[in-house]
């Protein structure tokens, strides 16, 4: 896994699941937590048991496959196993036809799956209800509750969430769970760079080619509050001949997921989104974030900033303000970037 030493996520999820109890993992985007439940999942694994023994619940395909890649980096001897959809039924029947110690899936799927008892979940001992905010947020309230109702077996429970739960539902099954809460300290990371740029409504687009050209061939990340302004930016990129792709929950999965490869990768250097590629999601090392339009919440800025300066790296993001662009959690302190001059890629 290329890592000398856990980080103190990890370890402190580590030392509160070791009696088997139920644990709360509250954490931002970026600080280790795939890891942090992977290792006592780990733990809870028995090698002569020949069935689904931790169930990985995930609000997003890309993070599904994300978590079985770090399982698989892993190198333990266990199967791990993906389903989602967009994902074909038949090959995830087949898999499941020799069941995976670990099953990662999103909660419509895996619901699909033990309504067809295409897999046994009487051995399942472990739940992980991962990123449960976003699941909430993303309407699976219902497919979790029919599945964890299902789950008769299961001894330890881990949620985790990068945002704080006023409340954690009763359908989680949760009890006596002990907390683990690394988002007192969360505001922006004490590497990261916040510079505004100030345009008009009506230059916005022609001020963001300008930046883009001013920051060279860097990895940035461009958010977006809608897909159709996702696609407006693109098209202004393809006329300049600029590489680029997208990133948005209207494009396949197949599509979505070449675009995350080529970002990862280094292919391409911009990658335009709107905050689906916010949490989550493991883009290594993003060097500039372009707000082209700000998000509505203080906690989507946070996240949004947390897929650069991430675990010690350095990065800075741009505010493209319009004159009228009033936000209340943006200090007015905030370093003026000016875009004079001519910039060429």
């Amino acid at each position: 896994l290329k890592i000398s030493a856990l980080n103190e996520i990890q370890e402190q999820t580590l030392k509160a699941t070791k009696n088997g109890d139920d644990v709360v993992v509250l954490a931002p985007t970026g600080s280790g937590k795939t890891l942090a439940f992977l290792l006592p999942v780990l733990n809870n694994l028995k090698p002569n048991i020949k069935g689904v023994q931790c169930l990985i619940l995930v609000p997003s395909r890309e993070l599904a496959l994300q978590i079985e890649q770090v399982f698989k980096q892993m190198s333990t001897g266990f199967k791990v196993n993906c389903c989602y959809g967009g994902h074909p039924i038949k090959t995830e029947r087949n898999n499941l036809e020799q069941p995976p110690a670990v099953l990662i899936g999103t909660p419509g799927r895996i619901a699909y799956h033990l309504r067809h008892e295409n897999f046994d979940e009487s051995f399942a001992t472990t739940l992980v209800l991962d990123e449960f905010d976003k699941a909430l947020e993303f309407g699976f309230q219902e497919d979790m509750s029919y599945i964890i109702r299902a789950l008769l077996s299961v001894k330890q429970r881990i949620l985790t969430s990068a945002t704080q739960m006023p409340e954690i539902p009763d359908f989680t099954g949760l009890k006596n769970q002990k907390e683990i809460n690394f988002l007192q300290d969360v505001k922006v990371a004490p590497d990261l760079k916040l510079k505004k740029v100030n345009t008009t409504a009506e230059d916005k687009l022609s001020t963001l080619f300008k930046l883009i050209c001013k920051i060279g061939s860097k990895t940035t990340l461009i958010f977006c509050n809608h897909r159709e302004t996702v696609d407006r930016i693109s098209d202004l990129l393809i006329d300049q001949d600029l590489a680029h792709d997208i990133f948005h929950g209207g494009m396949e999965q197949d599509e979505r997921e070449r675009a995350l490869l080529k970002f990862r990768n280094g292919s391409i250097k911009i990658l335009i989104t709107t905050d689906l590629a916010a949490r989550g999601l493991d883009i290594p090392e993003v060097e500039y974030i372009i707000h082209y339009q700000l998000p509505y919440t203080e906690d989507a800025f946070l996240h949004r900033n947390g897929r650069t300066a991430r675990m010690n790296a350095k990065g800075t993001a741009y505010l493209i303000l319009a004159d009228d662009e009033k936000y209340p959690f943006l200090k007015e302190s905030i370093e003026v970037e000016e875009l004079k001059g001519k910039y060429q890629l």
